[in-house]
Order: C-alpha cells, then structure tokens, then sequence
C-alpha cells in the first residue's frame, strides 16, 4: 500500500478505537422529574462496532507489503 494511505488508515484507526472506547465509558442517561428516575440503558453495540473497525484499520495500516 502507499505510504499516505496507511497513515490514513492509522489515524482514522486510532480516531475510531478512542472514540469507541469513550462511547462505551460514558455514564448511562438519567433523567430526573421529582420523585421519578427515567434511567435510559446504555446499549453498547455500536461502541464495540466502532472499536472494532477502528483496530481492523490499525491492522491494515501496520501491515508491510511482500518484498
């Protein structure tokens, strides 16, 4: 691959893995109206959907051509 893509790829890697992680540690949603607690469940799907695209991209920008 060319150099310039896998820089691409490595920063657009690291970008998802951080922000996948930071999704995913985030505190659940909670909305309170006197006495009533709505607690939203946090799903965490798309958390590990961005995380592992973010790693795939990591692998693919290491990834040293055959010589």
């Amino acid at each position: 691959m060319n150099r310039t893509i896998k820089s691409i790829l490595l920063i657009i890697g690291i970008a998802l893995t951080f922000y996948g992680i930071y999704t995913l540690v985030i505190p659940e949603t909670q909305i309170s109206i006197g006495e009533i607690d709505l607690v939203k469940v946090q799903d965490n799907t798309n958390s590990y959907i961005t995380i592992g695209i973010g790693l795939v991209a990591i692998v693919l920008s290491l990834i040293n051509p055959k010589k």
